[in-house]
C-alpha cells in the first residue's frame, strides 16, 4: 500500500509514518503545506491512500481540491474537531482526531481496504465534487514584522500584484503584503467566490460594485474598495466572468 501523509506538523507526521509502519504500511512521503500537495499530486501517480491534516500553514487541505482532481481516498486528521461534520459530509473514508490513537487508525485502515475499485471511483467521484461546494474560506497568517497576521478569504476584497510584490487588500481597507505569487493566492482560494481577473488582480465576489462595458468588448470592475489601477477583463474571459458571477 502506497500512503501519502499531508500533515504540516513534524510530530504529528513522525507519529502516524510510526504507527502505519507498526500495521506494516509504508510511506512515500510527507508533505506541510497546500502548495506543495498540489505540486506532488499534479506530477506523480495517485497514491492508494492520502492521510491528510485539514488544517495546514498556508490554509485548509480543502483548497487542494479547488485546485486539482485528487485520485485516492482520504483520510483526514486534525485537531480541531469542528470539522468533523464537514469531513463526513465530504464523503471521506475516515476521520481521525489528533494524537491519533492505534486503535483508530486500525479501524480506519481496515474500511479502506474493504472498499472495493467501484467504491472508490465512485467515492473520490463524489469527494472531489461535494468538497468544492464547502471549500468557501480559506485562513491565512500574514507574516508582519514580528507577527502573524491572521486573515480569512470572506475579508479578502482583492490581491494586486505590481514590480513583484503582491498587496492583500481586505473589505476593512488594510493593505498587507504577501510574499506569495497570485497564482499561489489563486490556488488556495475557493473559486466560488474569487476570480483571477487579469495577470494583476485576483478579486472577490463580494467586493465588486458594478461592471462598466469598455470598449473591444472588454469589461472593467468597479469595486467597494478604490483599486490602484483599472480592473479589465479581456474579451475572451468576459464570458468566463460572467458564468463565474452569477453561478451559486
Amino acid at each position: 500500500m502506497r500512503v501519502l501523509i499531508i500533515e504540516d506538523e513534524t510530530a504529528a507526521a513522525e507519529n502516524l509514518r510510526l504507527l502505519l509502519a507498526e500495521s506494516g504500511v509504508s510511506v512515500i512521503d510527507i508533505l506541510e503545506s497546500v502548495s506543495d500537495s498540489i505540486a506532488w499530486l499534479s506530477s506523480n501517480s495517485a497514491p492508494d491512500l492520502i492521510f491528510m491534516d485539514i488544517h495546514l500553514a498556508d490554509g485548509d487541505a480543502f483548497a487542494i481540491f479547488d485546485a486539482i482532481e485528487v485520485d485516492a481516498p482520504i483520510i483526514f486528521t486534525t485537531a480541531y474537531d469542528q470539522y468533523a461534520i464537514k469531513a463526513f459530509d465530504v464523503n471521506s473514508v475516515a476521520y481521525l482526531l489528533k494524537p491519533i490513537k492505534p486503535q483508530e487508525l486500525s479501524r480506519a485502515i481496515s474500511k479502506f481496504k474493504r472498499l472495493t475499485s467501484s467504491e472508490i471511483v465512485s467515492y473520490n467521484s463524489t469527494l472531489n465534487s461535494t468538497v468544492r461546494v464547502y471549500a468557501t474560506t480559506t485562513n491565512f497568517l500574514i507574516p508582519s514584522r514580528d507577527k502573524l497576521i491572521p486573515l480569512s478569504s470572506d475579508d479578502i476584497a482583492f490581491c494586486y500584484t505590481s514590480s513583484e510584490r503582491v498587496t492583500i487588500y481586505t473589505i476593512h481597507g488594510d493593505k498587507l503584503l504577501y510574499d506569495k505569487s497570485l497564482d499561489t493566492i489563486m490556488s488556495q482560494l475557493p473559486e466560488k467566490n474569487f476570480f483571477r481577473a487579469n495577470r494583476q488582480f485576483v478579486i472577490s465576489k463580494r467586493s465588486i460594485k458594478d461592471l462598466s462595458v469598455w470598449f473591444g468588448s472588454r469589461l472593467s470592475l468597479n469595486l467597494n474598495i478604490e483599486a490602484p489601477e483599472r480592473i479589465v477583463i479581456s474579451k475572451a474571459r468576459s464570458r468566463e466572468f460572467k458564468k463565474w458571477y452569477v453561478r451559486e
